[in-house]
């Protein structure tokens, strides 16, 4: 057994979060944790909202509410969306709670304590019409390095290089399109180069992470900068030092803080479980495994601002220091980065109207129906089209008439011609070579889902319910019931192995319908345990509450579970719902109308 840290990316609270972002950081991590947890490994799986930075504070204005406001209001949207999406969080939390904070200004203190943050006078961007800063990602303009037209002030996606907005042609403000002004100012900078070589020596001793990743972030190293990690801003976590926590214009960057969310949700969860040491097996142990979920264009923070961080709070770059009094800090056993999700063939825009809200989408269709698209066509190594047509296809043929198709026929040939599970009598070779294949399949279905291979897990798992379809077909158990009654029920009996087999193999794909396929084989108890929404007091801060996602994900196991000989199997009733002819046609039109 290995203790496995499943930090999850902590969706940003301006705004409902749309189906393009669950399918890079929620499906994914929720897949790999399910199956981790039945594999027999101990996860914390463990996330929040993120809820500091200029566009929370640009929104909260125009709203004319401040910026806790703003974020309270969609934290909460995003943790019933999360919940209701069947995400396995042993804790979702946010970033304004008085233990983020703490956490934050620790780290900060650990990592100036060992010389890795640096103090340097810089230009920042002004609005000329207002006088406020403008932080570098509210500024585009012309990439000085690769001549993209659209990079930002402080990375360019195209090339993935670190820039300075000084640095843009023909800088503009994404807030109002002016031209910014640039005045001197102070920060704190992380100093990267002194980072670099156990940078470079952790990226050369990773191994199997998808490749696209890997070599982008190796590529991160070629041209290292210090990188500002405060900024002028008044919404924010104080900078925790003297001379500066006083000033209201002063904030720690919200990138700095965000990622540090991983260890301050995983101390919170701790502080809650009765035990406030017992995030330490987790990050403390050179023997537990890290996984970082997220999208492509958060690579960066991930594969060298937060290694950075972790390095220099551990005394380890090239100016020594001493380990911060969070210990031993391991550094990411794997960063999994999902490529973007498009819908219909157009990047998602909530100001634009193309997009597709998990709130909406979970008021139409099945949770189960999304995370299957999401699992199966999902953008894993390359961008993937969302398309309505592809979303019932796929549902229709697949889950409704493929894996949904085999419950029924079996449970309903169960119910009607024995009542209840059957003995297995004497076995053909049929038989044999059935139940052998499909026990054969978790350890192929299992190990590619623990290496970030979950489209071909899935399909895997498709094609051991289509042999189940197909013993089903060849062994026409319908025919036997008067001419060999103890055959049908041996071939009965199998089918029904077979599909409780499939179950738990689709279970950390599809946990909703898991449940009823467990419950339409006579199954009693919880087979796939579902999140929960829990209000929660503050552990710092008084008179301050919110919601977080909690739940008890102990049970089961991968591997063949025999179902009980003489357990009742009830009626059977359709596990997924088909979705309507006219259904593409009622999406496209909502979409034009909105």
């Amino acid at each position: 057994m290995s203790r496995i840290l499943s930090a999850v990316a902590w969706p940003y609270a301006n705004g409902p979060r749309h189906i393009g972002h669950v399918a890079g950081f929620g499906v994914p991590s929720d897949v790999f944790s399910r199956y981790m947890r039945l594999a027999g490994h101990d996860v914390l799986m463990v996330s929040g909202t993120d809820e500091h930075g200029t566009p929370i504070l640009v929104q909260a204005e125009g709203e004319g509410v401040s910026p806790q406001e703003l974020a309270d209001r969609y934290n909460r949207v995003i943790v019933e969306d999360l919940t209701a999406l069947g995400l396995s969080y042993d804790l979702f939390t946010r970033t304004t709670t008085g233990n983020h904070y703490q956490v934050a200004q620790a780290m900060f203190r650990a990592v100036h304590a060992n010389g890795y943050m640096i103090s340097q006078t810089t230009r920042g961007a002004i609005s000329p019409s207002t006088g406020r800063t403008l932080p570098d990602r509210y500024i585009e303009g012309t990439c000085p390095l690769c001549g993209y037209d659209g990079a930002r002030g402080d990375q360019c996606d195209n090339c993935g290089n670190q820039l300075d907005a000084i640095d843009l042609k023909n800088p503009v403000s994404r807030i109002n399109g002016e031209t910014p002004k640039f005045v001197e100012t102070e920060h704190f900078f992380l100093d990267l180069p002194a980072l670099v070589q156990p940078l470079t020596d952790w990226l050369g001793a990773r191994h199997g992470w998808r490749p696209n990743v890997l070599n982008f972030s190796r590529n991160l190293l070629a041209d290292v900068r210090p990188r500002a990690m405060t900024r002028d801003i008044d919404w924010g976590i104080p900078v925790p030092l003297e001379g500066w926590e006083d000033n209201p214009a002063k904030r720690l960057y919200v990138w700095f803080d965000a990622v540090i969310g991983y260890l301050s949700a995983s101390i919170e969860w701790a502080r809650r479980s009765g035990d406030p040491d017992a995030w330490r097996l987790w990050w403390n142990d050179p023997a537990a495994l890290s996984y970082y979920f997220m999208g492509k264009d958060n690579i960066t923070f991930h594969s060298q601002i937060w290694p950075g961080e972790l390095i220099a709070a551990n005394g380890r770059g090239a100016r020594g220091g001493q380990l911060s009094e969070f210990g031993d800090l391991q550094l990411p056993t794997e960063v999994v980065s999902s490529e973007f999700l498009t819908m219909e063939s157009a990047k998602f825009s909530s100001s634009r109207g193309h997009v597709i809200y998990v709130r909406d989408m979970l008021s139409r269709y099945q949770p189960d129906a999304l995370r299957y698209f999401i699992a199966v066509a999902g953008p894993e190594t390359s961008d993937a089209d969302f398309t309505w047509a592809e979303f019932k296809r796929r549902t229709n043929d697949e889950l409704v008439a493929g894996w949904g198709n085999l419950v029924n026929r079996t449970a309903s040939l169960l119910h009607k011609n024995v009542g209840e599970i059957p003995a297995l009598g004497e076995l053909a070779d049929i038989d044999r070579a059935a139940l052998a294949a499909s026990e054969a399949a978790f350890g192929q279905v299992g190990e590619l889902i623990a290496t970030q291979r979950q489209r071909a897990a899935v399909s895997e798992a498709m094609r051991v319910i289509g042999d189940a379809n197909k013993y089903l077909a060849e062994t026409a158990p319908w025919k036997l019931k008067n001419e060999d009654p103890a055959r049908m029920r041996t071939v009965l009996a199998v089918a029904a192995q077979l599909v409780s087999d499939a179950n738990t193999m689709m279970s950390p794909f599809l946990p909703h319908s898991a449940q009823k396929v467990h419950e339409a084989l006579g199954g009693t108890g919880v087979l796939s345990p579902m999140p929960q929404m829990v209000e929660v007091d503050d552990l710092d801060l008084p008179d301050r509450h919110y919601p977080v996602i909690q739940g008890d994900y102990r049970g089961g196991a991968w591997e063949r579970t025999p179902l009980v000989a003489g357990t009742p199997v009830p009626p059977p009733s359709p596990v997924f719902t088909k979705l309507d002819d006219d259904m593409v046609e009622s999406e496209l039109a909502r979409m034009a109308d909105e």
